[in-house]
């Protein structure tokens, strides 16, 4: 009974004995029959071309630091698999790499298409933030409805895109086309320190902190671009608070009733 499945299993490779595995030596050689057999033909040529431009690519991508040639080096190297498995052909190569080459050719696109954004506004000097519309979501609020409260977290960046906000500890108000919330988002301590009241009907657009770490990573002038547009509303900020302190120091203060102002020295 043992010796009339042995022989089964023996093929599948399972009670084989050491000698009888496939060693180096006869791996290399069925690769180069293999491949001498696929190079007979034009066609074999040119898939073994391609396979080795795709390689090579895919060991110069090792090297690469940033997302957005390393994402072109992926488009190359799926794009070169891709010839080889139609011309090899390898189905499950070819099914592989074509499932892949759009997925980074849209990733890529992707990423070409912030780079242009973040390059233009930082050649306008646009600290507004309206660049970062395409990768924000929105919301409608009606007029008077909270935003966010004192001590919320801070797990949103906000774009108003239309209507008016108040900062209702301060009394301050938010136009349309102007980013708020920055400070909160990339403190520390990720809270509101203030509650933000809707004036009228609004559109806010907001991105999410796992986006914009996701951004970050992609593409480091987005991470330059958001380090001016916070560091402008914290400049904006000091700039408010000297103009305050300034006019205070300016304003006089009323003498006390029965106090001999002239006697003060």
């Amino acid at each position: 009974r043992r010796s009339k499945f042995r022989m089964p299993l023996d093929n599948l490779g399972v009670l084989m004995s050491p000698a009888e595995f496939i060693g180096p030596a006869e791996l290399i050689a069925h690769a180069v029959t293999h491949i001498e057999k696929v190079m007979a033909t034009p066609a074999g040529v040119i898939a073994i071309v391609a396979a080795a431009t795709a390689a090579v690519l895919i060991v110069v991508s090792s090297f690469v630091k940033t997302m957005v040639p390393l994402r072109w080096l992926a488009v190359g190297s799926n794009a070169g698999f891709v010839v080889y498995g139609a011309l090899s052909p390898s189905f499950l190569t070819l099914l592989l790499e074509g499932i892949l080459l759009p997925i980074n050719i849209y990733r890529a696109l992707e990423m070409r298409r912030l780079t242009r954004r973040v390059t233009a506004a930082a050649a306008n000097d646009d600290l507004s933030g309206i660049w970062l519309k395409p990768y924000m979501k929105t919301k409608s609020l009606k007029s008077g409805e909270m935003l966010f409260l004192k001590g919320d977290e801070a797990d949103r960046l906000y774009f108003l895109a239309d209507g008016q906000i108040e900062f209702v500890e301060i009394g301050s108000k938010v136009d349309h086309g102007t980013v708020f919330g920055e400070i909160a988002f990339f403190s520390s301590g990720r809270r509101r320190t203030m509650s933000a009241r809707c004036v009228d009907d609004c559109t806010v657009l907001s991105i999410d902190d796992s986006t914009v770490r996701q951004l970050f990573f992609q593409n480091p002038a987005f991470g330059f671009q958001m380090m001016r547009l916070v560091a402008s509303r914290l400049s904006a900020d000091v700039q408010r608070l000297e103009a305050s302190l300034a006019q205070a120091r300016q304003t006089p203060v009323p003498a006390e009733a029965g106090f001999d102002t002239s006697r003060a020295r």
